[in-house]
């Protein structure tokens, strides 16, 4: 069993990936080739904005957002502590200072009041002055967008969605007349958002990618010319310090045919397998008692997640014991069931930013890191993969 297995999905897509790579090289146009603008387009489209702008990576896609904002030193970048280091790094490469935030023990994302707690203490210690805010959808939930927006058009800060681990995901949120609902996807949440297209997260290529998505045509036209070098009328007019990050052709020609087919079932197959996880998790271990309390992951009401993990919790319910889960993972192993520890480490105790100042507590994001299991999860699993994992999960605590 693999843990997301890119070799059935590729078995499943073959004829037309194959198909498209070779039209690729069939053409020589091999950077920034006409599937590179198709792509963009269709991936804007999707999500509901106005510009999408490709380029080499999920990290750059963070900086050149970054840069199109103009983030640099003196100012204060609101990171939650629990997620991928990339999030919290793309701001001290532009000079800025990451300030660490809490999350909400059940959805894994930013906690509005300790960012309330964060921005306050930041505002006391008047060294910095708070400038933007970057939202993680982690593990393929958005984030709680509403609330946070409240709160940065309150500071007059930007709000960055880091959707590297949300693209897919989705919120139904009331329409402006109050009438029914409209879902808003992943990507189009922030002032600016960007995704990963690293070949593990819900929508993949073979290598790196990543995009930057917005309404806003003056950030649109700076990413577009930071992410050829600082760009102006032609390629050897550079106006700016920019980077060298393209999107390949072969890359791009690739995640069309992987869209077509997030669209048209990905997607829906594994919200439909994240269900039947958490039914048989809930039901196993509603009638088995355990020293170890197994908690599915939680979405609120109205929201999707596209599964970028399916990620537990494990906890000893009396709080006076203690479980090793790397033995826990190692009897997995030996039944042939890949688990991952998504993350290990909050950000604040990183060694590279052992030296930065603590602006608010982390408690969720401390236990967090020390409880959390993800357990093997793609649109090609099967139920009998996932009740074999499930069993072997409860059978082995």
């Amino acid at each position: 069993m693999e843990f997301r297995d890119l070799k059935k999905q590729y078995a499943a897509l073959k004829q037309d990936i194959d198909q498209a790579m070779t039209e690729v090289a069939a053409s020589g146009a091999f950077i920034m080739g006409g599937a590179v603008k198709e792509l963009e387009h269709e991936l804007a489209q999707y999500v509901g904005v106005k510009h999408c702008l490709t380029c080499a990576n999920g990290t750059d896609a963070l900086t050149l957002a970054l840069k199109a904002l103009g983030i640099g030193k003196g100012d204060a970048v609101f990171v939650p502590d629990f997620t991928f280091f990339a999030s919290a790094e793309v701001v001290s490469l532009e000079g800025a200072t990451p300030v660490f935030v809490d999350v909400d023990p059940r959805t894994f994302n930013m906690d509005a009041k300790s960012l309330d707690d964060a921005i306050r203490s930041v505002h006391d210690n008047m060294t910095l002055r708070p400038k933007a805010v970057i939202a993680v959808d982690l593990f393929g939930l958005p984030a709680d967008f509403t609330t946070l927006r409240t709160i940065t058009k309150r500071e007059g800060m930007y709000l960055i969605e880091d959707g590297a681990q949300g693209f897919g995901g989705s919120v139904k949120l009331p329409k402006p007349d109050g009438e029914g609902f409209d879902v808003h996807r992943a990507c189009s949440f922030g002032d600016i958002a960007t995704t990963s297209f690293f070949p593990a997260k819900p929508l993949g290529c073979y290598g790196d990618g990543g995009a930057v998505f917005t309404n806003n045509d003056e950030w649109a036209a700076l990413i577009e010319s930071y992410r050829v070098h600082g760009k102006g009328s032609y390629k050897y007019d550079n106006v700016r310090i920019g980077l060298n990050s393209r999107l390949d052709t072969l890359q791009a020609a690739i995640l069309r045919v992987k869209f077509k087919a997030f669209k048209e079932h990905e997607l829906a197959d594994v919200n439909r397998f994240a269900e039947y996880y958490t039914q048989l998790i809930s039901g196993m271990t509603r009638f088995i008692k355990k020293e170890i309390l197994i908690t599915p992951p939680y979405i609120p009401e109205g929201y999707t997640s596209s599964w970028a993990q399916y990620t537990v919790q494990l906890s000893v319910p009396s709080g006076n014991g203690t479980f090793n889960r790397e033995v826990l993972q190692a009897k997995l192993k030996a039944k042939g069931i890949p688990t991952m520890v998504y993350y290990p480490t909050p950000m604040s105790a990183q060694t590279a930013f052992k030296e930065l100042h603590s602006f608010a507590l982390t408690p969720n994001a401390s236990r967090l890191s020390k409880s959390v299991l993800s357990l093997p999860m793609h649109p090609y699993l099967t139920r009998e993969e996932i009740r074999m994992v499930a069993e072997q999960l409860i059978s082995n605590i």
